[in-house]
């Protein structure tokens, strides 16, 4: 186990290399309504849209050890498969699955099988990640209520600023609008303790 957790450690600091500078979007104007019906149209929306993707930058990070690199996250309803990968090295991993179960692929040893994704992910690098609400978060949607209820804050110009939900803090610090006009979030800060998850989305792709 000590040895998977070095290898884990060593891709993430090696991923490091796979985060460049990407020029600054022009921010969105302030919303016109109230802030609670905007959001709630968002949501309106994004619940026809059960098949997404995004491409960008993540950062991990667990109080001793932290990396980043590229993720290519695809979502259709509750399978999930998401890659994380450093391009220069070509080291990479890979979680899939659904609400059955999840597979995490790529690791020293082979690939680890478990009954929930973000216990498995734990297990094998140590790193904190609620995969099934941050499919949500990544949206700026509050997750399933099993996850717990959530208290919505917004931000001076009316959009979402963050949700506190299941303990686990997200700041929402840029939105973008995608092909179809549904404003999506392009920065986001999840915490938890020592444990924190930065998401740049560099690009939103969502099924007709």
């Amino acid at each position: 186990m000590s040895r998977l957790r070095g290898t884990i450690a060593a891709v993430c600091a090696l991923l490091l290399t796979a985060c460049v500078a990407q020029p600054v979007r022009e921010a969105l104007p302030p919303i016109a309504g109230t802030p609670e019906t905007h959001q709630a149209q968002r949501e309106a929306m994004l619940a026809d849209k059960a098949q997404w993707s995004l491409q960008g930058r993540v950062a991990l990070s667990n109080g001793r050890d932290g990396g980043s690199g590229r993720i290519d996250w695809r979502q259709d309803g509750t399978h999930y498969d998401v890659a994380l990968s450093a391009p220069v090295t070509r080291q990479s991993w890979r979680l899939s699955g659904d609400e059955a179960g999840a597979q995490l692929e790529g690791l020293e040893g082979g690939t680890r099988i478990g009954p929930d994704a973000a216990e498995l992910l734990r297990e094998a690098t140590r790193w904190e990640i609620p995969v099934a609400a941050l499919s949500s978060w990544a949206r700026g949607l509050r997750a399933d209520p099993r996850h717990g209820p959530a208290t919505v804050h917004y931000a001076a110009d009316g959009r979402l600023g963050r949700i506190e939900q299941a303990g686990w803090v997200i700041d929402y610090n840029g939105w973008q609008a995608d092909a179809t006009g549904i404003e999506l979030p392009n920065r986001l800060n999840a915490s938890k303790g020592e444990a924190k998850v930065r998401l740049i989305v560099d690009r939103w792709e969502a099924a007709p």
